[in-house]
């Protein structure tokens, strides 16, 4: 035996098997033997554990600095965290609907829908960031305004006490 062991590494083969192992079976079933060892793959619906990891990666991107929050202003963390929530629990439901409900039939079908998902979870982000800064633009708007029409409305102190005299 150890005498075959040169040969069958200079000829590129590898000797075979004893009789009765379990690599003597092996090629014989090939790859449904490998399918029923690998535990089954489901793309979709993700875990909880990623859905609460895509959940802290959103408060990441609203309260800490981020391209997001330069352009559109940091989000306090609770309010990030309850904003990030409801981002991830609405875009999930989204992508579950459009699966229509149902696990997907194939590994292909599972993508497409985790695909949706996280597009789902970007735009209701991006229309969160943008929203928020809206809003919080309204009000400083409305003061400088109020603060204008004010001064245009109200005279000056000098010549509110010029007109007096």
């Amino acid at each position: 035996m150890a005498e075959d062991a040169p040969n069958a590494a200079a000829e590129g083969t590898q000797p075979a098997p004893p009789e009765g192992s379990a690599d003597a079976a092996a090629p014989a079933s090939g790859a449904k033997a490998a399918e029923a060892l690998l535990p089954s793959l489901s793309i979709w619906p993700p875990s909880q554990r990623t859905r609460d990891a895509v959940v802290r990666r959103l408060v990441q991107t609203l309260a800490a600095p981020s391209v997001l929050s330069q352009r559109y202003g940091a989000v306090p963390e609770p309010e990030a965290e309850r904003a990030a929530a409801a981002v991830e629990a609405e875009a999930f439901a989204a992508a579950s609907e459009s699966a229509a409900g149902a696990s997907p039939a194939s590994v292909e079908e599972g993508i497409e829908v985790l695909q949706a998902y996280s597009k789902e979870v970007s735009r209701r982000l991006l229309e969160l960031a943008k929203s928020r800064s809206a809003d919080a633009a309204a009000p400083a708007e409305a003061s400088a305004q109020d603060s204008e029409e004010s001064s245009v409305t109200a005279p000056a102190p000098a010549e509110a006490a010029a007109s007096e005299e």
